[in-house]
């Protein structure tokens, strides 16, 4: 058995004051090692190693009894106290896994929080309310342990092979104008006519300025932004305001198709490219419930056709 040290003292196990506590409300060492399915010399030995650590007799022995000596009746209120502060402690784990509770750290960019997380937290709140959500928003990729965040969600290529990952949905990738931006400045017949347009792309990465188009550069046309920015949300706005053409997700656009304020452009020369939508979390034991309920609720439920 792994034994513990601190400062050089070899500490009591949790074994040793079960066994301890268990001879002491059985009255004999047979009698604790029928209630705890152990044996009697595995018992004796538990015994035998405590009073070693703690330099004192706990327990008289004489064939007939085992009674507590003054120093075993001060100790045996003290381990009925630890091993009922474990006993409680499991048992809140047991009722978290329950009923998730505690706070959970959720991290996304800016537009999928608004668009994809957002609408389903009241949904998500009626289902778990012993959970706190803390939603944070960063166009950049984080850092969960120095953030103290317990799930980010991220969109596109994972980078990070340490952290583990749940794909949760895809989401198509559209070239998109409002109708005054059309009506202005007419509609591109094909991936080249796209030079004479203004075009919304992002600050960083590059590679999403390389829009999903059949073209002369294969199945991507990278594009020289005429206005550039590092969030979704923003070219999303300037799409809608008639700035120009943006590439944009569906989770983020798809309710302005819809309305008709943004229309899609290109559609035959554009490539059925999705993004992957997955959630990342470091996991060393056991994903924590208030995690796993979470990620099964926005799989269950995001859907991008």
């Amino acid at each position: 058995m792994h034994r513990s040290t601190i400062g050089g003292r070899i500490k009591t196990t949790f074994e040793e004051l079960q066994a301890f506590a268990t001879v002491a409300d059985a009255g004999s060492i047979t009698a604790a090692a029928d209630r705890l399915g152990q044996t009697v010399s595995g018992i004796s030995r538990a015994l035998g190693r405590l009073e070693r650590k703690l330099g004192t007799t706990l327990m008289q022995r004489t064939t007939r009894r085992i009674a507590l000596t003054e120093e075993g009746a001060t100790f045996l209120a003290h381990a009925r106290s630890i091993l009922a502060a474990i006993d409680d402690a499991e048992a809140q784990m047991a009722s978290r896994r329950e009923l998730p509770a505690g706070r959970l750290r959720v991290n996304a960019a800016t537009p999928f929080m608004l668009y994809a997380v957002v609408p389903l937290v009241p949904e998500f709140r009626l289902a778990y309310p012993q959970i706190a959500l803390a939603l944070d928003t960063d166009e950049l990729n984080i850092d969960l342990l120095e953030r103290s965040t317990d799930v980010a969600i991220r969109i596109g290529t994972l980078r990070d092979s340490t952290l583990h990952a749940r794909p949760l949905a895809t989401s198509r990738l559209r070239l998109v104008a409002s109708p005054p931006y059309i009506a202005a400045r007419g509609r591109p017949k094909s991936a080249a006519d796209l030079a004479g347009h203004a075009l919304l792309g992002f600050t960083q990465p590059e590679s999403l300025n390389r829009w999903p188009l059949r073209g002369a550069h294969g199945d991507e046309w990278p594009i020289a932004p005429t206005i550039s920015a590092s969030s979704g949300e923003t070219l999303r706005q300037l799409a809608l305001q008639g700035s120009g053409i943006a590439c944009l997700s569906d989770f983020m656009t798809a309710a302005d198709r819809e309305r008709g304020d943004l229309v899609q452009l290109l559609v035959k020369e554009t490539v059925d490219v999705r993004q992957p939508i997955n959630a990342v979390y470091y996991r060393n034991t056991q994903l924590a419930a208030r995690i796993a309920c979470f990620l099964d609720f926005l799989a269950a439920r995001l859907d991008y056709p």
